[in-house]
């Protein structure tokens, strides 16, 4: 189904058990909703699930510049009034874990729990030097080049070999996210103004990273400056830890989720 919110069409699916808690997944830049599957899978007998792409991804509208990582997060607070959802636990991986830091921060009456994965809530001069060529490569080429050196940073080589239908589902997300979406949210990433605020997260918080993960450091400091958050690490995994260790990222998430009861 698809819901105009905040000038955009986002495109979303709700599943699982009707009245039961709401739990909402948020995927990381250059993929779509399909990138939980597994997740869902293991939980949807418990709680009432929606996922969504985020604007330029996936099946969603998006339009050219700068996508701020507040207009990522005022996107999912206007999708939840759309949908009548009040209160929702919420997992979000990479970018969607920082959409989740402005939830916790901004928004926290709307939120059950955070499950932050493999992300971070500063963008540092070594983390967004890489971003330029990145862009640039987009922007003249369109996505299809960028698949096999994203894959190559999201994953480990033993899990590129290993999982060869994972790998080339996840390149068919990489491949055909917009590329008016990828450098919109882009520009978020470049400009996460989280980190000096984090301490004032009272929300029940898992920190979830991935043992060899480009962020892990984020995710760790994330951890250290939230008060009360608890840390899972899961490995060996990269970036995208749910597709690369889903069993025991989804025993992670499932453990703190009972916490929440």
């Amino acid at each position: 189904m698809k819901a105009k919110v905040n000038g955009v069409e986002l495109a979303c699916a709700i599943e699982g058990r009707e009245g039961a808690p709401w739990l909402t997944f948020s995927n990381s830049l250059a993929t779509n909703m399909a990138m939980w599957d597994d997740q869902v899978a293991a939980l949807k007998d418990e709680f009432r699930i929606l996922r969504y792409d985020k604007r330029g991804h996936g099946e969603s509208g998006g339009a050219p510049g700068d996508y701020p990582i507040e207009t990522l997060v005022a996107d999912l607070i206007a999708l939840w009034d759309h949908l009548g959802i009040r209160t929702s636990h919420f997992v979000g991986l990479s970018i969607g874990g920082m959409t989740g830091f402005g939830l916790g921060l901004d928004h926290p009456d709307r939120v059950a729990s955070l499950t932050l994965c493999c992300t971070r809530a500063d963008s540092p001069p070594e983390y967004n030097a890489a971003w330029p060529a990145r862009i640039a490569v987009a922007k003249k080429d369109g996505m299809a080049p960028l698949v096999t050196p994203t894959l190559e940073r999201w994953f480990t080589a033993a899990c590129r070999a290993r999982e060869t239908a994972a790998m080339a589902k996840m390149g068919r997300m990489i491949a055909t996210t917009s590329v008016d979406g990828y450098v919109g949210c882009a520009w978020a990433l470049q400009n996460l103004p989280y980190l000096p605020r984090l301490s004032a997260i009272r929300v029940p918080t898992l920190m979830l990273g991935g043992s060899n993960d480009i962020l892990l450091d984020g995710t760790r400091e994330a951890h250290r400056r939230i008060p009360g958050s608890l840390y899972y690490e899961v490995g060996p995994a990269g970036h995208i830890a749910n597709i690369e260790q889903p069993a025991l990222f989804t025993a992670g998430l499932k453990s703190f989720l009972a916490r929440q009861r």
